[in-house]
């Protein structure tokens, strides 16, 4: 029986190819979406003088988690972005997680990794248009001098470019290295299965550290510059 790589879509001349990364992906905010209703529910029916538990307890450390990670470059602005970071935040560390489980991780593919990027770069970008107007965004970007302009434009679409590759290299890094790993085990069995002893060690550092570290930067770096844009200094 062969493995599921993904799902196509025939109508007409039409074909849509979705891979098993991206279906991955559309299970997980299902899976999140139904979550998030369902904690909902126990959240309005919790009593708030008793010590939280259950499905409660672990919304409390969802928010404890994402607050963490944006709070200290958000400041005061973190709890009106905290639904949209906190969101993709959840959803980014489980699909990171996802090796643990043999499917293939959403992050490894170059496209979603694209897409996330985008919307951050382009909410920074709305509310730096937002902060001071659009002449006030072109006037920024013409500082310090308008011969830098063509720099300062480069250095606002790095950010995409830099999270997108920054994630995928490393996620991508990781399957690969595992892949091989257990190919090399395979073709040297009987003796390989001495290997299998120290695999749990390769899916700690891949897909579990590897993976929660490169969220906590993601959104670190794409909180910082949106920060640098709503929130006021003083």
């Amino acid at each position: 029986m062969q493995p599921i790589d993904g799902l196509i879509v025939t109508f007409h001349d039409f074909t849509l190819e979705l891979p098993q990364s991206v279906l991955n992906w559309l299970g997980l905010c299902v899976l999140f979406g139904i979550f998030c209703v369902f904690a909902g529910k126990c959240f309005e029916r919790a009593d708030e003088r008793k010590a939280p538990k259950g499905i409660v307890f672990i919304g409390e450390q969802v928010y404890n988690l994402a607050m963490a990670i944006i709070g200290g470059n958000l400041k005061h602005k973190s709890k009106h972005y905290l639904p949209f970071f906190g969101t993709l935040i959840v959803l980014m560390a489980f699909s990171n997680l996802l090796g643990l489980i043999g499917l293939q991780s959403p992050t490894s593919n170059v496209s979603i990794n694209a897409t996330l990027a985008i919307m951050m770069f382009l909410l920074i970008q709305t509310n730096a248009i937002k902060k001071g107007g659009l002449r006030a965004r072109l006037k920024e970007l013409c500082e310090p001098m308008w011969i830098l302009t063509p720099l300062n434009i480069i250095g606002e679409f790095a950010l995409p470019i830099s999270l997108t590759m920054r994630l995928f290299g490393n996620i991508l890094a990781g399957s690969i290295i595992t892949l091989l790993i257990y190919t090399l085990l395979k073709l040297l069995m009987p003796i390989g299965v001495l290997g299998y002893l120290f695999t749990p060690f390769l899916h700690t550092y891949f897909d579990i550290f590897s993976g929660l570290i490169q969220t906590y930067i993601f959104f670190t770096l794409a909180s910082f510059f949106l920060s640098e844009q709503v929130v006021e200094e003083g």
